[in-house]
């Protein structure tokens, strides 16, 4: 069965209207005939997105019980009961509630693509994987939600929902987006104009890097060479001299001149050892690169200029930046050099000639001249062995009768060694045998005829013959030395730049598929395994055209174990090319077994903090619930004894006693239970401003202890949930009763914020244990281990960043230790409830 056809609609941010569309576009599909049903569907409440649910089919949702709740989430069996021929399934980065069939929503998708049923989907480019922590860093806001940017990559189609930030701004000051009473909250946080200025062009320039992959794949597939200027790419050719750092510093110039631009370094390993840079030029400018924002790239040619111009053509580039010659004039009269050459042949390329220190300066004195057979240096042996014999035959007719058998077997001996050097073997053998033609026929008697009468010059002939095959031969031999030598320390380089790259760290799967495929100029690369069924494979990682869907569907295949091959398209490699690949396909295979082990990693760390949150939490309430319960018991045991009449003031003391126990089993379980809502992520919080001067004061009076406080009356008003932030200065100024002899809590302005700092005068906490302290069951500076189960701090700020507050501590001069408690301050008109916007 075909596998469906995903769809997806991409926003910067809530309330662009990806869902709408997601409709919309379900709607018309309807209108065209097609079966069409919802899966699930989120409208937040908002009437213009549930209007657009009146026509459509919506399927039931699978309801699931859990802590005692009840949810809703999509039903893939019904979804794929019912077969439709597309589905519209809200939310692709959902988590779904445990004891669901997949813990994510994605994997759902999967399922029911693989059933082959087209799916229509939205997602947000906050829940990118490889985007999630720089959105976290952007907008302070943690996803807890993602979903692997792959599963979105390999979307038939992505459609960017877009809207700019005063036009979302505007919809959610209308009540479009959230309720009324969250607007402002939101407004002054998550959605500042810098917020969604810079999510907006995350989500353009993510969806411009699958266009650009889709339009390699399609040029690709239809064999298009040209260059189609899409976008600006500069590639800078590195020779591995010095002037490597001038030229890389002008392409970055170049390219910082068109937004978006790619620059990309570029260093060609001739096979025939024409181009052997300094390693340690090359490693300082890979380096200097990768400091301007570019990559760098090796390939493998025996012609430089169509080298790069290969290169630039596969990465659709738009200019090519080459450094002046460093030749000498005599030199670049013998030959044009690569700067021309490439030029000639660029097309569309712009070439940009830069000049430096090094040019005309000539070249290294370790690089050696031209020695393997290049296909120009034969054609050149072909030609002096057709035309050049003849041509000397010319030449020598009007001097025969002056000079004798010997001098002009000499002359033709001179032509065929220098045909020997040309061309190699075969040109310098044809140019032996003519030349012996000729010489019988015009030079030897009886003239102009095929025969010998002097056994001498017979035998000179045949002489001429074997000495012209012998430097054929040697010079042959010593040219594929020369060769294998040179392609030796390509490879050498290769893997030296190889093991660089795993030195790095670049392990990644598709940053090695590329290299690969770049290094020897191949189509396309892919990592197959073997499927569960037989003589099925799956593709775990491709790059470039269409991928191997099975290693015979390959030009090139490696096999690395019993279930992992290595397939490639593109031209046959030979052997020495294939100890390469075998070591490229190895260093793949060891980075695709740490990409599991770091996934199991990371799929373990949840259920190893869950299991040492759960020890410490047994450990903790054991000792601390048994106190204050032992302590209540023995007061109520003794109140409702008949064998002992107490005193008034002895019953006031036991009732208190009993008294102060519950509070501290209530505060103790009340910690306890918000502290797992804040792990579950269900912790309800309602915002709305309050005026500290009235909230403090509360705080003290439940604490019961003395504490000084200056909390001015004109402060404003900060944003918070009324029941959390007393909860909150009542850990935080617990804890500082508890280790400080005087208590200080004083509250100022500053900026859009309000800060309350809780001072006390105690031994205080060295530097480097301040964020310790906001771990579970932490008890810095305890002496008796009486105190608690240590989560007052870690809950406290729990519950301020779910306020949108802050946390901190810091060193109070002179002594002791200062918590800092910052809260947005209220800006401008807080909507009351039901009040119109």
């Amino acid at each position: 069965m075909p596998r469906g056809r995903l769809r997806v609609y991409l926003g910067a941010a809530p309330g662009v209207g990806k869902t709408f569309a997601m409709l919309g576009e379900g709607r018309r599909a309807k209108e065209r005939g097609r079966d069409v049903v919802v899966g699930i569907v989120e409208t937040h409440g908002r009437v213009q997105t549930a209007a657009q649910l009146d026509d459509l089919e919506i399927l039931p949702r699978r309801f699931m019980e859990y802590r005692g709740g009840t949810f809703t989430e999509l039903d893939v069996d019904a979804v794929l009961e019912r077969a439709p021929k597309v589905v519209l399934v809200d939310e692709l980065a959902h988590t779904n509630v445990p004891g669901s069939r997949n813990a994510k929503r994605w994997q759902d998708v999967e399922e029911i693509l693989d059933a082959g049923i087209h799916v229509v989907t939205t997602v947000n480019v906050q829940h990118l994987e490889s985007l999630n922590d720089v959105v976290h860093e952007i907008t302070g806001v943690p996803q807890l939600e993602t979903v692997p940017d792959e599963m979105v990559r390999q979307a038939d189609q992505i459609e960017l929902v877009d809207m700019s930030p005063d036009a979302l701004r505007r919809r959610m000051a209308h009540g479009n987006v959230y309720a009324p009473e969250k607007v402002d909250a939101a407004l002054s946080n998550y959605f500042r104009v810098g917020n969604l200025t810079a999510l907006r062009e995350l989500a353009l320039l993510w969806v411009a890097g699958k266009v650009d992959e889709q339009l390699d794949r399609y040029r690709e597939e239809h064999g298009i060479r040209g260059t189609w200027e899409a976008r600006e790419r500069v590639v800078v050719a590195l020779t591995g001299g010095p002037e490597g750092d001038t030229l890389i510093r002008r392409a970055a110039r170049i390219a910082d001149r068109s937004k978006g631009a790619d620059l990309l370094a570029l260093h060609v390993i001739s096979a025939d050892g024409l181009t052997g840079g300094d390693p340690a030029n090359l490693a300082r400018q890979r380096t200097l690169t990768e400091s301007l924002g570019g990559t760098y790239h090796q390939v493998v040619g025996d012609d430089i200029p169509t080298a790069l111009l290969d290169f630039a053509s596969g990465v659709n580039a738009t200019q090519l930046v080459l450094g002046a010659s460093r030749r000498g004039r005599f030199a670049q009269i013998l030959s044009r050099g690569v700067g021309v050459e490439t030029t000639a042949q660029s097309g569309s390329i712009d070439v940009h000639m830069i000049t430096h220190a090094e040019a005309r300066q000539g070249r290294a004195r370790r690089q050696r001249s031209r020695a393997a057979l290049t296909r120009r240096r034969r054609v050149t042996g072909w030609i002096l062995a057709l035309a050049g014999m003849p041509g000397l035959a010319a030449v020598l007719l009007p001097f025969r009768a002056e000079l004798s058998l010997p001098s002009e077997i000499l002359f033709f001996l001179m032509l065929t060694v220098g045909v020997a050097l040309a061309g190699g073997t075969w040109p310098a053998v044809t140019a032996a045998v003519g030349g012996s033609l000729l010489l019988n026929y015009l030079f030897t008697p009886p003239l102009y005829e095929f025969t010998i009468n002097d056994p001498e010059n017979l035998f000179a002939l045949v002489v001429f013959v074997i000495v012209a095959a012998a430097v054929a031969a040697i010079v042959d031999l010593a040219a594929r030395r020369t060769r294998q030598a040179a392609q030796a320390s390509a490879n050498a380089e290769i893997l030296s730049a190889l093991a660089g790259h795993v030195l790095r760290g670049e392990s990644a799967l598709p940053s090695l598929l590329a290299r690969l495929r770049e290094t020897f100029g191949l189509t396309s690369v892919t990592l197959l395994e073997r499927a569960a069924e037989p003589k099925t494979w799956n593709i775990i990682a491709t790059t470039g055209g269409p991928p191997c869907v099975k290693p015979s569907s390959g030009d090139t295949d490696v096999i690395i174990d019993d279930d992992l091959v290595l397939a490639a398209r593109g031209a046959p490699l030979d052997a020495s090319d294939r100890r390469v690949l075998e070591a490229f396909a190895a260093e793949i295979a060891v980075a695709l077994r740490q990409q599991r082990l770091a996934e199991a990693a990371e799929r373990a760390k949840p259920l190893a903090a869950a299991d040492k949150m759960r020890t410490a939490l047994l450990a903790a309430v054991s000792h601390d619930l048994r106190t204050p319960l032992a302590s209540a018991k023995a007061a109520v045991e003794s109140l409702r004894s008949e064998e002992i009449v107490w005193s008034p003031g002895d019953r006031a003391e036991l009732l208190a006693t009993a008294d102060e126990s519950l509070v501290k089993l209530d505060r103790l379980v009340s910690n306890l239970l918000d502290m797992s809502r804040l792990q579950a992520g269900v912790l309800g919080v309602t915002l709305e401003p309050l005026a500290l001067y009235e909230i403090v004061p509360r705080a003290v009076d439940d604490l019961g202890a003395r504490i000084e406080t200056t909390v001015p009356y004109d402060l404003p008003e900060v944003v918070a949930d009324a029941a959390l932030l007393e909860r909150v200065l009542v850990n935080v100024m617990g804890n500082a009763v508890r280790y400080g002899p005087a208590v200080l809590v004083t509250a100022s302005s500053v900026g859009d914020q309000v800060e309350v700092r809780v001072i006390d005068r105690g031994p205080g906490i060295p530097p480097d244990a301040h964020e310790r302290v906001f771990q579970p069951f932490q008890r810095l500076g305890d002496r008796d281990n009486h105190t608690g189960v240590g989560l007052g701090l870690a809950l406290s700020r729990g519950l301020t960043e779910a306020m949108g507050g802050t946390l901190t501590p810091e060193e109070t001069p002179g002594g002791g230790l200062t918590m800092v408690l910052r809260l947005p301050a209220r800006q401008g008109r807080w909507p009351q409830s039901g009040s119109p916007m």
